[in-house]
């Protein structure tokens, strides 16, 4: 099983690294990012299984990247703040929080949070995003996800089933990341299908229709998207 990956969205330097610091020894593979545009970016770049976003960012509102975020994907959001009123824990979560937390607060409480919310979010959800207002583009393919449209190198559009799509779907929200049939089975949510032939056959019909080199078998793992993936 790959490690969870949190991005960690705070803009002081010293919070930031210590709280990494902890994390990572808590077997967590933790991105850091101390505004919206590099939160966004590090988004864009692959997956995120959770995110810890401060509400005060300098001149970038918390409570308004959560929103942002929120429109386009359901990874699961945990709000840091210093501010503990109510009115402000109610603007978390009606943007789409999945909770929220005070500074200062204990390292151990924090990842008990975590583990909660990761717990109730699922795994499936943290590995799809569903980016449903993405254009994403990798080694010369698109994927329209307003449209669930697929567009090759040549620009002929390339027809795949409902399942293909879905499969698609995971491999772009991981690029470059190997997963696990069972991971890809959770995140289509079919846990069947890792018991037997039904990943490998699926996949295969993927390669098929797009590129055989584009999804490539890792001994010992299972598969990896092996192309960087652009968002628009």
């Amino acid at each position: 099983m790959s490690l969870h990956r949190l991005l960690l969205v705070e803009d002081d330097a010293e919070m930031a690294a210590m709280l990494a610091a902890y994390l990572q020894r808590q077997g967590f593979h933790v991105t850091t990012a101390g505004s919206r545009s590099s939160a966004l970016a590090a988004l864009a770049g692959g997956r995120v299984d959770l995110i810890l976003l401060d509400v005060s960012l300098g001149d970038d509102d918390g409570v308004a990247i959560c929103a942002e975020i929120r429109q386009a994907q359901d990874v699961p959001i945990i709000m840091v703040s210093a501010l503990s009123a109510d009115h402000q824990r109610m603007a978390g979560y009606e943007v789409g929080a999945d909770d929220y937390i005070a500074k200062p607060f204990n390292p151990d409480l924090l990842l008990a949070r975590i583990r909660a919310v990761m717990r109730r979010a699922g795994r499936a959800p943290s590995l799809t995003h569903r980016r449903r207002d993405a254009v994403l583009r990798f080694a010369g393919w698109t994927y329209d996800a307003r449209r669930d449209e697929v567009t090759a190198p040549g620009g002929w559009q390339v027809s795949l089933s409902g399942r293909e799509t879905a499969l698609l779907r995971v491999f772009l929200a991981n690029p470059l990341i190997p997963l696990t049939r069972e991971e890809i089975a959770a995140a289509l949510d079919d846990d069947e299908a890792a018991e037997g032939r039904a990943i490998d056959v699926l996949v295969g019909r993927l390669r098929h229709k797009t590129d055989a080199g584009l999804i490539r078998t890792e001994r010992g793992t299972g598969y990896v998207l092996a192309a960087e993936v652009m968002r628009d």
